[in-house]
């Protein structure tokens, strides 16, 4: 018997869940627009920037198994509240301490904070909490929501940064995640309501051993690693390739703001569609598109028009992956340990997050476009595609009477 308590909590979980997403994912998109203001401070090309932010998309990665077996643990609103502070306290740094090691440091602290604060987290908690039946509907509820971080963050960053500068938007911004850790305690579970996990009941280092040795759980680490590539890609480097098309930085932010508000749409009908038809098949499709509309995108002359075009395709495909990676993660091995499991399939997603960061800035500097990089991008799409739908996927496990 299911506590009553526990009926209604789920629901509180997933709505703080999704506000400290939106807080993470949202403040996490908006660095594109620092790139030029802060390579310019510091006087470097753009690469060195662009290392920082690829550092920082790797120790997120490196971070989020570890915080996730913390939170499988010792209950995720713990280390949702310290990664909100870590959080917050790299975007102070890079604001008060304009040098190469004060940038480095502060995107490290964010890493920290968003391994400990971010998606993993929020989702494993959701994950647990919702009823079986409703969980890959809760987990693209939590992203889509989440989602909404980034279309009303992105536009108010730029608008921080016409008024007080690039420093006093990072202020505001940190202002603004530090308020998160009173969020986190809403993913906090009342002693005693904890909701029977179906399953195999495994320790961590048999959850380990069994997720390392399956042939599909690995296809699908790998099929992430592109996940990565893709988006910090465009997001770090987007609004430099529309301005070097001469098109205005307005359009920029508003073409990086409006992934996230069709996320919102994208995210939701992804979740929705994990709970009703195959996972893997959706996901791979995803893929699919993600690079159909990426080589759409760089065949056409950048126009206002196409910019905002292709944030609005492009944020109907952004985060849709994440409720069908995890519902997977879930079919294969049970929602217990799925912070942890999940950190590890992340961590291949932000491997990618590096190379595209940073090779994007390297090639930039080198060759003076994105062309190549564009078109790896597309490739990579494919190469995902053909890699999901290779995975075979079991029929979901039967919820506990």
């Amino acid at each position: 018997m299911i506590p009553s308590s526990l009926r209604q909590r789920w629901l509180v979980i997933m709505l703080a869940g999704a506000t400290l997403v939106s807080a993470t994912l949202g403040i996490r998109q908006v660095f594109g627009l620092f790139l030029q203001p802060i390579s310019v401070e510091l006087g470097t090309g753009f690469q060195l920037f662009s290392l920082a932010i690829a550092v920082q998309n790797l120790v997120w990665g490196l971070s989020s198994p570890l915080f996730g077996a913390a939170a499988d643990r010792y209950g995720p609103w713990r280390v949702a509240a310290i990664g909100a502070l870590l959080y917050g306290g790299g975007l102070f740094l890079m604001a008060s301490y304009v040098t190469e090691a004060g940038i480095f440091m502060g995107q490290i602290l964010i890493g920290l904070g968003l391994g400990s604060a971010g998606i993993s987290i929020a989702i494993g908690a959701v994950a647990r909490a919702a009823p079986p039946e409703k969980r890959s509907l809760a987990m693209g509820l939590v992203t889509s929501f989440g989602s909404f971080g980034q279309f009303a963050l992105v536009p108010v960053t730029q608008i921080l940064m016409v008024t007080g500068g690039w420093q006093f938007a990072l202020l505001m911004l940190s202002v603004i995640m530090a308020s998160m850790v009173a969020v986190a305690m809403g993913l906090r579970t009342p002693a005693g309501s904890a909701r029977p996990i179906e399953g195999p009941d495994l320790t961590i280092g048999a959850a380990l051993q069994q997720a390392v040795r399956s042939r599909d759980y690995i296809l699908l680490t790998v099929g992430f690693f592109v996940c990565g590539l893709q988006l910090v890609f465009i997001t770090t480097h987007l609004p430099t390739y529309l301005q070097d098309a001469g098109l205005s930085p307005n359009i920029s932010s508003w073409a990086l703001a409006l992934i996230g508000l069709f996320n919102i749409i994208g995210a939701f009908i992804c979740g929705w569609l994990g709970g009703v038809v195959s996972k893997k098949k959706s996901l791979a499709t995803v893929y699919l598109l993600r690079g159909i509309t990426i080589a759409a995108f760089i065949l056409i002359p950048p126009t206002p028009v196409t910019a905002l075009l292709f944030g609005a395709c492009m944020g109907l495909l952004w985060l849709g992956t994440i409720p069908l990676t995890s519902g997977l993660i879930v079919v294969f091995f049970g929602p217990r340990y799925l912070s942890m499991l999940y950190g590890l399939v992340f961590l291949s997603h932000q491997i990618g997050s590096f190379v595209g960061a940073w090779l994007g800035g390297i090639w930039y500097d080198w060759f003076g476009n994105y062309e190549a990089m564009w078109w790896l991008n597309a490739a990579a799409g494919l190469f995902a595609f053909a890699v999901n739908w290779a995975i075979r996927e079991p029929r979901p496990m039967a919820a506990a009477a």
